[in-house]
């Protein structure tokens, strides 16, 4: 027989085809579920994470782990920010807790086929390779994200150009480029590109030694989590832009607060001050077409723009002469 512990998620834990013995819901302190079912005969519990006070406090889960037979229990996560982190999930199963889940699908099996710790481990591994990804952000490698928001916006080959200028400032062993579920960055023939996967991406940033930059296309990546920044890239053609709305209408909204640059762009200051009244989004940058097989002063001041080079004198007054990109 099973026991119910419940609170935001009650309804749909009512609505379980399953055998109960015991239900509660509310709000409770660790101690008391601990005091409740102590000495209480059970098969399995089900415990609504939301029904324990300060859940997101794994002290308060540690309580139960302790006071509780571990292997009984099944926990509904919410779908939050927190408990969806591989660092929260990775302090609960140090714990011992491998039986959790986000949907009742996930209940139901759970009640039949419980977890053991290889059905979790892969977890502990991620965390520890997103630390690892942080530390070197926090050592002062930059990790640079690049993502089409239109489509075919230019992200790859503007990551092509990029690399050409930093490889000039940092040395060509020093700077990689990678590229996730695609190998189109190879056919630019030059040193240092890499080609994954979302799963292994990464562990791939982590291989890099001593990289000062490293430059990521994101393109069919939706985790950024591996990058300290992210470039959202956008040509600001109305066939592009139109067909991006019918697509999603909010997404601008989306991008709201984050590093919107336009490529391949031939608007004027002026224009940009209009996209963005439209938008409601702030720009960035304005990067206009260019040639990829010279060297582009707008991309050096753009590489500034990010903190990866210094701005040199002539390239400001260039700029302001040009009025290539928005000051």
């Amino acid at each position: 027989m099973n026991v119910i512990v419940a609170n935001d998620q009650k309804e749909a834990l009512a609505m379980l085809d399953i055998d109960v013995i015991k239900s509660v819901s509310g709000q409770f302190e660790a101690d008391e579920i601990v005091d409740m079912f102590k000495n209480f005969f059970f098969g399995r519990m089900i415990i609504d994470l939301t029904a324990i006070k300060n859940y997101t406090d794994v002290s308060n889960i540690q309580k139960l782990s302790l006071g509780l037979d571990i292997e009984k229990l099944i926990f509904l996560l919410p779908n939050d920010e927190v408990t969806s982190s591989s660092s929260f999930l990775t302090k609960i199963i140090s714990m011992g807790i491998y039986n959790f889940t986000t949907n009742m699908d996930g209940v139901k099996y759970l009640l039949d086929h419980p977890n053991s710790y290889k059905d979790v481990a892969h977890i502990q591994q991620l965390n520890e390779l997103t630390d690892a990804v942080s530390d070197k952000v926090m050592a002062g490698n930059h990790i640079i994200g690049i993502r089409n928001v239109t489509d075919h916006a230019g992200a790859t080959t503007l990551i092509y150009m990029l690399k050409k200028e930093l490889d000039l400032v940092y040395g060509e062993n020093n700077v990689y480029a990678i590229e996730v579920n695609r190998h189109d960055l190879s056919y630019f023939n030059m040193k240092n590109i890499v080609s994954t996967t979302t799963s292994g991406l990464m562990g791939e940033i982590i291989k890099i030694k001593n990289a000062s930059v490293i430059l990521v296309d994101l393109n069919d990546c939706q985790d950024e989590s591996a990058c300290g920044d992210v470039l959202y890239l956008v040509e600001p053609s109305s066939i592009k832009l139109n067909k991006l709305m019918r697509r999603n209408r909010n997404a601008f909204n989306n991008l709201r607060g984050k590093r919107i640059v336009l490529n391949k762009s031939l608007l004027t200051n002026k224009d940009i001050v209009d996209f963005e009244y439209e938008a409601k989004a702030k720009v960035f940058y304005n990067i206009p077409p260019l040639d990829e097989r010279k060297k582009n002063s707008v991309l050096t001041d753009f590489l500034s723009r990010i903190g990866l080079v210094a701005k040199q004198k002539e390239e400001k007054e260039e700029g302001k002469i040009l009025g290539l990109f928005k000051l």
